[in-house]
């Protein structure tokens, strides 16, 4: 009988960590593919599709996507630009496309959106959370297809989480100071969460893109960077604990000091650099985070 029940266990454990390698996940400063051996990530972004910024236009003031959108109206109309934009959201990026990059040696695929795509403001031609999830579910069908992971981005979170052109806000990032917006960020998280949360073509979640310019203030603005993570990541977890989080450092996603101790077992901290050399010295910084932490970044 006890033969019987080790045996049983065992089975349950041999059960419960292939459940757990049908996730991406985390050890130490490794982020951990299906098959137990270190994943590194070779992508890139579907940029300007589900935020337009200008200039991928090639504009030079017109340069964020509500701004786009009046110029188009004032130029075409507002049927025109509503026809315009659903069939720029259909073709832009297509099954085609993710095969392509596939072919180029690519393994994931970072895709920025608006959180306008997940309620009922008008945005690129449409509204409603449904239009939203349909495109996040095409990409993701387009990945799985070519056994390629999707990085979700939320590019352009309520509020604006930079109060510039790439997050489509009004000049200042409200995000911080609104708890409207911050309960309508968390509350968008959980509902894509609960539509992915057993998908495993999705790498995870990003929570918002390039936190805080550095032409606002630092030291107030910083310091409230961090609970706003932990707060929308509290929310996720209450639906999906199995998804990798990311989180980018404040000043442009350059700056990790706002950080402090990971507050979960897995998360991916990311940092973005412009216009520097390519060497160890331009990010040695964020290497002694990883070192100090032993985390992924």
């Amino acid at each position: 009988m006890k033969t019987k029940s080790m045996l049983l266990l065992a089975m349950l454990l041999l059960l419960q960590n292939a459940w757990c390698q049908k996730f991406l996940s985390v050890k130490g400063k490794e982020m951990i593919g299906t098959d137990g051996k270190p994943f590194f990530m070779k992508g890139t972004n579907l940029g300007n599709w589900l935020v337009p910024e200008g200039y991928m236009f090639k504009f030079k003031e017109t340069n964020s996507q509500r701004l786009i959108n009046e110029t188009f109206n004032e130029l075409l109309g507002p049927s025109e630009t509503k026809k315009f934009w659903k069939q720029y959201l259909a073709g832009y990026i297509t099954a085609k496309d993710i095969a392509y990059l596939h072919s180029l040696g690519m393994n994931s695929i970072r895709v920025p959106f608006s959180y306008k795509l997940f309620t009922d403001e008008d945005y690129m031609g449409g509204r409603g959370m449904q239009r939203g999830m349909a495109l996040l579910d095409s990409v993701v069908k387009w990945c799985a297809a070519e056994k390629m992971y999707v990085l979700l981005d939320m590019h352009a979170a309520p509020g604006g989480q930079t109060g510039d052109n790439i997050d489509d806000s009004y000049g200042y990032p409200f995000l911080y100071e609104s708890k409207d917006d911050q309960e309508l960020l968390a509350s968008i998280w959980v509902k894509i969460a609960s539509h992915f949360k057993n998908n495993t073509t999705v790498m995870g979640y990003d929570l918002f893109n390039e936190p805080i310019p550095h032409f606002f203030d630092a030291k107030k603005f910083n310091p409230l960077l961090e609970p706003l993570f932990k707060k929308v990541t509290a929310a996720i977890r209450t639906v999906d604990k199995n998804h990798l989080i990311f989180l980018e450092g404040a000043q442009w996603a350059s700056n990790f000091s706002a950080f402090g101790k990971p507050f979960d077992n897995k998360l991916v901290y990311q940092f973005h650099k412009y216009w520097t050399p390519a060497t160890q010295d331009v990010i040695q910084s964020y290497i002694d985070f990883r070192d100090k932490y032993n985390v992924p970044i």
